[in-house]
């Protein structure tokens, strides 16, 4: 896998009942940029997320990452390559804040000295000192400190692409500021390309490079930067969604 981004061309999702989540979008998260999905609720945004790990299967179509096409390779060993990130983290009750993060170096049989440095490594660069946080079991964390180890935890095996759902919506406001101001910045270092679903659109506009807004059945309603989408909204219907969240804050 290498960084050439995210591109989905014609991707569509119909499950067994009809529904269409998803109706032929077209859409790239380039190299090192972070993409925003925004919309209402209902609206594709975590299935088109997950179609790109294969959570999710696509019903047609195409998606390349890093200019292979997902559906000719493994499930699992694609999520090995792919950070996911979400909402309510998901860390493991019974397992260490260490162990936690070395999860993935464990499926791919790293040997145990260089998972500790790893670990050691991504735990420093979140801002959880190993020696203090590594022996704590998550239940010990706050909601934030919690949320910080699913980040370290998906860079773990240093993908070049990162998917993120909600992944600051479980953490206070005041928390949630300094985690995606930190997160911005972590970004910019990796270079990460990152595809990131939320419900906030001052969220959005803090963090992204570009943001997709999509309608009812996962529709591409704009695509542009920040500035380009609360400055000039293409249509009505993206007018009325920035209306519910008031003046946006400039990026």
């Amino acid at each position: 896998m290498d960084t050439s981004g995210i591109v989905l061309e014609a991707v569509r999702k119909v499950y067994p009942d009809g529904t269409v989540a998803v109706d032929s979008l077209d859409l790239e998260a380039r190299a090192g940029e972070v993409l925003a999905l925004v919309g209402p609720s209902g609206c594709g945004k975590s299935t088109t997320l997950r179609m790109i790990n294969r959570l999710v299967e696509p019903s047609s179509g195409r998606i390349l990452v890093g200019g292979t096409d997902v559906m000719g390779q493994d499930p699992v060993e694609l999520r090995r390559g792919i950070g996911y990130v979400i909402q309510h983290v998901g860390l493991f009750p019974h397992r260490t804040v260490a162990q936690n993060v070395a999860t993935v170096p464990g499926l791919l049989r790293w040997d145990k000295a260089r998972t500790a440095d790893r670990v050691a490594e991504l735990l420093d660069l979140v801002g959880l000192p190993a020696d203090t946080y590594g022996p704590r079991y998550p239940h010990e964390l706050s909601g934030g400190e919690r949320q910080r180890v699913g980040v370290a935890r998906a860079l773990a095996a240093r993908p070049p692409v990162m998917l993120m759902d909600e992944p600051f919506g479980a953490v206070d406001p005041q928390g949630r500021r300094r985690l995606q101001r930190e997160f911005q910045a972590l970004q910019r270092e990796l270079g990460l390309t990152v595809v990131m679903v939320t419900h906030d659109m001052r969220e959005a506009v803090l963090l992204a490079d570009r943001i997709a807004v999509l309608s009812r059945g996962g529709v591409l309603e704009q695509l542009g930067t920040p500035e380009e989408v609360t400055g000039s909204p293409a249509n009505e219907f993206v007018a009325d969604f920035l209306a519910d969240f008031g003046e946006a804050p400039a990026a």
